[in-house]
């Protein structure tokens, strides 16, 4: 009986790893000199590791130590050459570098990036859209309480803020940003990078007319609804033709006022009503 080719003896793990190009991670160590001083568990059997953590869903290190002990005799298919301990596993998070994981989900994205995507939303607008938004992680939050915000009855929640840039594109974020639970969202604005090819959309959490105003002098397109309480004035009501979408209300430049300091500025944006039932 002939051997079929639509099947392969490597595990579903062992054909996901071998899509990262041996050169990436020797690149990598090379750039961020992440095994300088390590004997055994080298970079790349902590990135297969903590690979393994994500697909296998596990919730701690003693968890993912032991699921891969179950493994062993059949690491070679994805290229592990020495199953962690739990406390090797700790170390090698405390002790290695991010700019090592960094580098590689990078390079990843940049050679996978094009076979991510399920729309083409770049074709129509002739630009790229990238979603902003954040997300509060109240994991050990009594550890973290000091980062948390106040609530109602004086006591502190921990956590920790974590914001992510999205291609609209794509299926994967371009950038994470974590901070303390406190810090409010519009900080986050001064991390994107700014440029005529882009369009961010993001929601009223991070207004801010500073950025709006850096924004436009760097041609960047945005998105975001305005707050209930924005003072403007309107400056010209847009006519709004039948052919556009009948959600469309109103269409309209707003001037708002923009403060630096002590002084201040006008900027004009664009002000679109929109019903969606």
């Amino acid at each position: 009986m002939s051997k079929s080719n639509y099947f392969s003896s490597k595990s579903v793990f062992g054909q996901l790893i071998s899509l990262i190009d041996d050169k990436i991670i020797k690149d990598a160590v090379k750039k961020n000199d992440s095994d300088r001083y390590v004997k055994r568990f080298k970079s790349k059997d902590h990135l297969i590791s903590m690979l393994f953590c994500s697909f296998a869903k596990c919730n701690s290190l003693r968890e993912v130590s032991g699921a891969m002990l179950g493994l062993s005799g059949k690491t070679e298919s994805f290229q592990l050459s020495h199953i962690p301990k739990r406390s090797t596993l700790s170390d090698a998070n405390k002790n290695r570098k991010i700019d090592f994981f960094e580098d590689i989900y990078n390079k990843l994205l940049f050679e996978y990036g094009s076979v991510l995507s399920d729309s083409r939303i770049q074709d129509v607008l002739k630009k790229q859209v990238k979603i902003v938004d954040s997300t509060t992680i109240s994991l050990f939050k009594d550890i973290l309480s000091c980062v948390g915000r106040k609530s109602k009855d004086g006591k502190r929640k921990g956590g920790i803020k974590v914001h992510t840039v999205i291609n609209a594109d794509e299926k994967v974020p371009s950038l994470v940003w974590f901070s303390p639970a406190t810090t409010h969202d519009h900080n986050f604005l001064e991390k994107l990078k700014c440029d005529d090819n882009t369009i961010y959309v993001f929601d009223k959490g991070y207004n801010d007319y500073k950025a709006f105003k850096h924004f436009t002098d760097k041609e960047t397109g945005f998105v975001t609804r305005i707050k209930d309480n924005a003072n403007y004035d309107i400056v010209t009501v847009k006519e709004v033709s039948d052919e556009i979408h009948s959600g469309v209300l109103s269409d309209e430049i707003i001037e708002i006022e923009v403060r630096e300091g002590k002084e201040s500025s006008k900027l004009k944006v664009r002000k679109v009503k929109f019903y969606d039932r």
